[in-house]
């Protein structure tokens, strides 16, 4: 299947659809419980963000080494009585394994969770050969007699109910009675598996971490059942991708205190366990026999490749290889906390790096499934341990999905009408979502007879179905006079500016919002700053959006060259929307020479984030708008992802309280409309989903009364659908009259 014959798009959708209602709850009941978790959990650290950077250091070196150290740990495995392998994919390691088996006659092969092994699925690969293999890991037993994959790569089960569990187990087994508590359930099976782990012939663990120094095996479990997987059979075989070798034990350290709190908010997690393989069998008292056959024991290595080392080479799917398997960027993901990755995944990993694996291990076909889940929203870089930028990731694989989909005959003209710089191939939804400047420039040119005509019932037919824009979203409404057309009809009101700044016209504040750029204009007067609005195209987010990377770079060079002199001038750079702001600072790194992109980001600032510049400099706040000029005092403020990923929302609240607001802020990672997927009528229920927080937050006895206010302008539309009241952004609330 080639990327542009992934599934159909109305099966896609239905698949969501159904997921939401079967295991929506579940998911986001324990994902947010994990990501609130990893918020108390790192904030007891002293030096988290510093963690954070050794942890990327180790990685980088390590895979930067990768051969180097490859070479070192099969010397230290050998050296300590283990074999190692290195196999080039799933079949061969198959193969591998399964001689091993075979060479001590086994009849039954107990193992301990490993995604690594799912991805080669060895154990449908043994079962077929006769040999009985069965999952230690609770959530992993539970999958294997549901017949179902994981949905999430740290808890593979957390789909499922402990209602549901407690069916499956009735349904499965003979039992004396139903078990209905969670204790009843977990000590069901511990004895049930105890049983099966002591008549075991071979034990089959995956590896955390590998230490080329000493050949030593990391495993981090929240159960104990890793350790007697290892140590109670005569026989341990590791599978573990060759990215997981790390130079020595102590490196290990950053990823100790890093890898619980990542995934499920633990400080630490229940069972660290570091194996020196081939190890002797435990006793459980010093008296009694070991609970292996013998201390003569067999352990061998098969480390996987599968893509990995191609992907090594791969400048753009290099830091996938990064990964530690924490999980943290699903569950701070709001798809992700809706679907789970039975939708928000491939063949095997799930989550927002999942499009990184998959492209690098099974293919575009595969990754194209999914990809589109990912909005780009960037609260997972935080939440990543060692700062993988995962959105990047998406974007990159994207666009290479876009530019592998097969032409049709029409793809001549569209490339010859159309103002973007992507090739043939590209479908006309994604065409019409990233080139959204050029429509928004019509529309405001033929407004208000544009808006009447797209919101008639025939245009909106029209457009779910060739655009899928779903019907049910209010459209945009164009002006016919821009912000810049308002600005440069009038006369600054200041005097003598204790600054100079430019306000950055992105595009809905242009032509979509234009009273969003009065009200910055009217207050950055206000505090003594002299304003002046350039002409400038989009930051290039939309196209970005759609994978068009090519389109998005020449908005990024067409940005600078309009932004520069004004940069030279020792003007400030003013930004409305906060996603205009993350293209400056974040992805025009791609986009730009190094020196061009540090200048425009080290200019650049929020608009709430300047004016609490501005106070903190000696502006006066009284010149401001005040509850008592408003005539509101309870506020119900939702801050950009985005924003809340560079670091700025914070100001918003801080100006806000300053200026004696009583501020209620939502604590949704985000609102779910991430600018056009909300649009998309395949993503409508999901998107509504990842929002309903919010709603609930802002209906309840304390925020219903409150005036809401939001940074982005997606934020704002998805308020709007969810509320029935009216919201506004910050600086419209603030700005003088």
């Amino acid at each position: 299947m080639t990327a542009s014959q992934s599934p159909p798009r109305s099966v896609k959708a239905a698949r969501i659809r159904h997921l939401l209602e079967t295991e929506g709850d579940a998911v986001a009941e324990n994902t947010r419980g994990f990501n609130q978790g990893r918020y108390d959990s790192v904030a007891k650290l002293d030096d988290y963000e510093g963690l954070k950077a050794e942890a990327r250091e180790i990685k980088e070196d390590a895979i930067e080494r990768l051969p180097e150290l490859l070479d070192k740990l099969e010397a230290s495995v050998e050296a300590n009585g283990g074999t190692v392998y290195i196999a080039e994919d799933e079949a061969d390691a198959n193969r591998h394994i399964r001689e091993i088996c075979d060479d001590v006659d086994a009849d039954r092969v107990i193992k301990s969770k490993s995604m690594t092994s799912e991805e080669i699925e060895v154990n449908e690969h043994l079962q077929d050969g006769g040999i009985d293999v069965v999952e230690t890991d609770l959530g992993e037993w539970v999958l294997q007699l549901a017949e179902e994959a994981p949905s999430h790569i740290v808890a593979p089960a957390i789909h499922k109910s402990r209602e549901e569990i407690a069916e499956l187990f009735a349904e499965r087994f003979d039992l004396d009675e139903p078990l209905e508590s969670a204790k009843e359930l977990t000590h069901f099976a511990r004895e049930r598996l105890g049983e099966q782990i002591l008549e075991a012939d071979v034990g089959m663990t995956g590896a955390n971490f590998l230490t080329a120094d000493s050949g030593t095996m990391a495993l981090v479990t929240s159960e104990g059942n890793a350790r007697k997987t290892v140590a109670v059979p005569d026989t341990h075989i590791a599978v573990a991708g060759v990215e997981k070798v790390v130079p020595s034990v102590e490196d290990l350290a950053p990823f100790v205190e890093l890898i619980g709190r990542s995934g499920t908010g633990q400080d630490i997690t229940s069972y660290l366990s570091l194996f020196t393989p081939p190890v002797g069998a435990p006793t459980v008292h010093d008296d009694e026999e070991p609970l292996g056959e013998s201390d003569d024991r067999d352990f061998h290595l098969v480390l996987i490749d599968n893509g990995r080392l191609a992907m090594r080479d791969d400048d753009q799917l290099r830091e996938t290889l990064y990964c530690i398997r924490c999980s943290a960027c699903s569950n701070s993901c709001g798809n992700f906390q809706s679907v789970g990755g039975h939708a928000f995944g491939g063949e095997t990993y799930s989550g927002g790096i999942a499009t990184g694996w998959e492209a690098g291990i099974e293919g575009l076909d595969t990754a194209a499934e999914f990809n589109d889940l990912c909005t780009g929203c960037s609260r997972c870089v935080d939440a990543c341990p060692v700062g993988i930028d995962i959105p990047w990731i998406n974007t990159v694989v994207r666009d290479r999905i876009n530019r592998g989909a097969d032409p049709d005959r029409f793809d001549s003209l569209v490339e010859g009408l159309t103002p973007d710089e992507e090739p043939g191939g590209l479908s006309l939804r994604k065409r019409f979502f990233g080139n959204f400047s050029t429509i928004a420039k019509v529309g405001g040119a033929t407004a208000p007879l544009s808006n009447w005509v797209a919101d008639t019932s025939v245009a909106r037919a029209a457009m779910e179905r060739f655009l899928g824009v779903d019907r049910r979203r209010d459209l945009p409404t164009f002006a016919r006079t821009t912000f810049r057309e308002w600005a440069d009809q009038r006369e600054s009101t200041v005097d003598d500016p204790a600054r100079e700044a430019v306000v950055y016209p992105d595009l809905y504040t242009n032509r979509v919002a234009p009273e969003r750029g009065k009200a910055t204009v009217r207050a950055l007067e206000a505090l003594g700053v002299e304003v002046t609005v350039p002409e400038a195209p989009s930051s290039g987010r939309a196209p970005l959006s759609q994978g068009m990377v090519a389109t998005a770079e020449k908005h990024a060079h067409g940005v600078y060259a309009a932004l520069a002199e004004h940069i030279d001038a020792g003007r400030d750079i003013v930004v409305v929307e906060p996603s205009a702001l993350a293209m400056f600072e974040r992805e025009y790194e791609q986009f730009l020479p190094e020196q061009s992109q540090e200048r425009l980001a080290d200019a650049s600032y929020e608009v709430l984030e300047y004016v609490y510049g501005r106070l903190e400099n000696g502006a006066d706040a009284s010149r401001l708008s005040s509850p008592t000029d408003t005539g509101t005092d309870r506020v119900a403020y939702h801050g950009h992802c985005q924003g809340r990923t560079l670091g700025v929302d914070s100001y918003t609240e801080t100006v806000l309280r300053q200026l004696g607001y009583d501020v209620r802020t939502s604590d949704t990672e985000c609102c779910g409309m991430a600018g056009s997927f909300g649009y998309k009528t395949d993503y409508y229920e999901l998107s509504m989903d990842v929002g309903e927080p919010i709603r609930e937050q802002f209906t309840d006895a304390d925020g219903r009364d409150r005036t809401v206010l939001a940074s982005g302008t997606s934020c704002l539309d998805q308020l709007d659908a969810l509320l029935d009241r009216p919201n506004q952004h910050p600086i419209e609330l603030v700005a003088p009259n």
